[in-house]
Formats: C-alpha cells, structure tokens, sequence
C-alpha cells in the first residue's frame, strides 16, 4: 500500500510558484528541489511537485492542459478550522492568485477555493464530524 503521494503540477515559472506558494506558508524539500522542479511539502507524507513545463513533457506523451482554460484536477486539502480555510484562500489571493468560486456553507462543511498563478484549483475545507454526526 501507497504510504506517500507526490501530485505532479506543470507550471511555467519555477521561481514564481515557490514564491507564491511559500507566502501560502508552505515549505520546500531541497532535497528534491533543483532548477526544473521544486518539492513542495504538503504534509508529512504528502507532497506537489512543481515541474517546469519542458521538463514536465518528458514524462508523457500527451498535451498539457492550460489550467486557466480547462480543469486537469482539483487538489483538496483539509485545515483545522473556517478560519484558517479563509486565511489561505487570502493569503492566496494576496500572493498573484485567484478565487473562482464564492466560500460554501454546507454546516457540517465549510470550503473556500483558490487557483494558483498557472490555473490549478486547490480546494480547502474544514469538515466539523460533530456536526455531522448531529445530522
């Protein structure tokens, strides 16, 4: 069984999605990090791969996608509370990001969204199972 997952991201600049996603308050594995890709650190055993487009290419045979048009994936990430979905999706937003779609309110669920500078969806959510469990 699978212990770590590594999602692939193309991006066109390096540079820009390290910055942008560092003002998120993610981290980087230097480890994994050189001049075509960078590991970004998600959790402890969950990681993005932000790969330059080019080098992107070497691992399939098929077109990339432009995010801004069309949707390849949507990348969900729980947090701890409404208030830290809020803050990410600002911090996002402060940082050359987007919204694209307004928060959601289910009660039991709460998620705001964000797209990164190349189009890629990140969804944040907070579920509260005590409210859940209510229902």
């Amino acid at each position: 069984m699978a212990k770590q997952i590594f999602v692939n991201l193309p991006v066109k600049n390096l540079n820009r999605s390290v910055t942008f996603f560092s003002a998120l308050g993610f981290t980087f594995n230097t480890q994994f990090t050189d001049d075509k890709a960078a590991c970004m650190v998600i959790s402890e055993n969950i990681y993005a791969m932000l790969i330059t487009e080019p080098y992107f290419k070497t691992f399939t045979k098929k077109e990339l996608c432009n995010a801004h048009k069309h949707t390849e994936v949507l990348i969900a990430l729980d947090a701890s509370s409404r208030t830290e979905v809020d803050e990410l999706v600002r911090k996002a937003v402060k940082a050359d990001g987007s919204t694209y779609m307004p928060a959601q309110d289910h009660g039991w669920m709460y998620g705001h969204s964000f797209a990164d500078p190349d189009g890629h969806q990140w969804e944040i959510l907070f579920m509260d199972e005590n409210e859940l469990v209510k229902k």
